[in-house]
């Protein structure tokens, strides 16, 4: 028996399987309303509605204090002696690269194709409002993360959700956050073996495949196939063998790598083209407000920008938490303001960016796309920068390889968070888990398991359910945290020692 005919009859046996199961939670998770002639799903209402309250409850924070997120970054505000395994440029960039993916080059073309160039804008605004969400539930990760005897962290929902809800409601609190603790460890740790890993080796070898001659050329056999997910599985298992450490250090240059690659060639398509730059940017903004052929009319192009970006920066799932978790900090706030800048990275910046290529270049596939043909999404944006670029589907295949392995190191740890969460801290278990993490790699490129993917998606935006109900509960603990970064800012400006117990005193009258 041949390994295609293995892969397939295993394919085919799983979604017989879980085909019932991943339906019937897809219905349930990503259940839509019509409104206004088109379906809105009520979760991505639900993290839409988050970011605004987020928004008005601290102030337009991601605006007023964008600035000082930026100095933080920059480590303007590092303190000696802290706790924590990383610094808070490479907490952001681990956290980024579970974040910017292939959602960012395939699924923006099929927003823009489904929703029209008006999708862009309400993408934009978006990901503005999910920044205010980030910021929240990044900043109890490190209010209640645990931090071991070694040295190392671990945070995330599966922490702050029962010590937070404990601490704010007593007995009952710790009851029902142990609970929701233990769903929220599962639902990572089976989204990051579907969905952050075995999904992104499958696509980025898909995309491998087909500029190296199709089925026909020297990846496409089953073959090759094996040989591309031995390959990825030895370099995620190396890295994550290293920890939050070497994943941080792989992702604090892969993350800018990628970013430059991508954004310059987006510069390049939109700089031949700078006379279109008005009537582009025109489109976009007339067709947020009056959409032409977009089912739904405005509602309709918002809906397919706001579910685009929702699904894209993962603002509210309480995924990121994990990794911003390990910087070393006094002040749990401080990495939520560096938090905020991950939406406006991940949606406002290469989101927009390839929006604007597709809408500048307009390819003959987009307008197909938007006929109702069925052109995958990574063609339309390929497409988009060959209009300039004719060699530049090898350049996206690159960002591709990229995008996919710094998601699948990220999702690596996100992973074995979970996983130790659930079956304890010990050197078998961890090894355990990277085992079975990179196993996943290697079928990866071998097997599709669509129907499992789909079940990990609607899996992981349950646990948004779960995790913005704890946030909405937690957000004065967050309140009083940012108040007292924001009086250690003030005392370091000012030139004054600043102690812990002291910016707490002091930081009540704070707005």
């Amino acid at each position: 028996m041949s390994l295609d005919s293995v892969t397939r009859s295993v394919d085919e046996a799983v979604s017989g399987f879980f085909e019932p199961i991943a339906k019937w939670l897809g219905e349930v998770v990503f259940y839509a309303v019509p409104v206004g002639g088109t379906d809105l799903p009520l979760i991505v209402a639900w993290l839409v509605v988050a970011g605004l309250v987020f928004t008005g409850w601290f102030g337009f924070i991601q605006f007023r204090k964008f600035r000082l997120a930026v100095d933080v970054v920059r480590g303007k505000y590092d303190e000696k002696d802290s706790a924590g395994e990383v610094n808070h440029f490479q907490a952001l960039t681990a956290a980024v690269s579970g974040t910017v993916g292939l959602g960012n080059i395939a699924g923006v073309a099929v927003a823009v194709s489904i929703g029209g160039p008006g999708a862009t804008f309400w993408m934009v605004l978006c990901g503005l409002l999910g920044m205010a969400t980030k910021f929240v539930e990044v900043t109890l990760g490190v209010k209640y993360r645990e931090v071991h005897a070694d040295g190392t962290v671990s945070g995330g929902p599966m922490h702050y959700l029962p010590k937070g809800l404990a601490e704010r409601f007593g007995k009952n609190g710790k009851a029902l956050g142990k609970i929701l603790a233990v769903l929220a460890s599962f639902m990572i740790l089976f989204f990051g073996l579907f969905g952050g890993n075995l999904f992104q080796v499958n696509q980025s070898y898909a995309q491998l495949v087909s500029v190296t001659g199709g089925e026909d050329g020297a990846l496409g056999s089953s073959a090759g196939a094996l040989f591309f997910g031995i390959l990825i599985a030895a370099l995620v298992g190396i890295v994550l063998l290293g920890g939050i450490r070497s994943i941080a250090n792989v992702t604090s240059r892969l993350v800018p790598a990628m970013a430059g690659i991508y954004i310059v060639a987006c510069l390049v398509v939109i700089l031949v083209n700078v006379s279109a730059v008005p009537d582009a940017v025109a489109t976009i903004v007339e067709g947020a407000f009056n959409p032409q052929g977009v089912a739904g009319g405005v509602l309709g192009a918002l809906i397919i920008g706001f579910k685009r970006a929702a699904f894209s920066n993962e603002a509210g799932l309480g995924s990121a938490p994990i990794a911003h978790s390990a910087v070393k900090t006094k002040h749990p706030a401080s990495e939520g303001l560096v938090a905020l800048l991950e939406p406006f990275i991940d949606t406002v910046v290469i989101c927009t960016m390839t929006a604007l290529t597709i809408v500048i270049a307009n390819p003959t596939s987009w307008a197909e796309a938007r006929a109702g043909e069925d052109i995958g999404g990574v063609t339309i944006t390929s497409d988009a920068f060959e209009t300039v670029l004719p060699w530049f589907p090898y350049i996206l295949t690159v960002a591709v390889l990229l995008f996919a392995v710094s998601t699948v190191l990220t999702w690596g740890y996100y992973g074995l968070k979970s996983w130790t969460y659930l079956f304890g801290r010990s050197r078998t278990s961890e090894l355990t888990f990277k085992i079975l993490y990179t196993v996943f790699a290697v079928a990866g490129s071998l097997l599709t398991l669509q129907t499992l993917i789909d079940l990990a998606d609607a899996v992981l935006f349950t646990l948004a359910v779960i995790n913005i109900i704890g946030l909405y509960l937690l957000a004065p603990v967050v309140k009083r945290e940012l108040n007292t970064f924001l009086q250690y800012v003030q005392d370091r400006k000012a030139g004054a020692p600043s102690e812990n117990g002291k910016d707490r005193e002091q930081a009540e009258n704070i707005v």
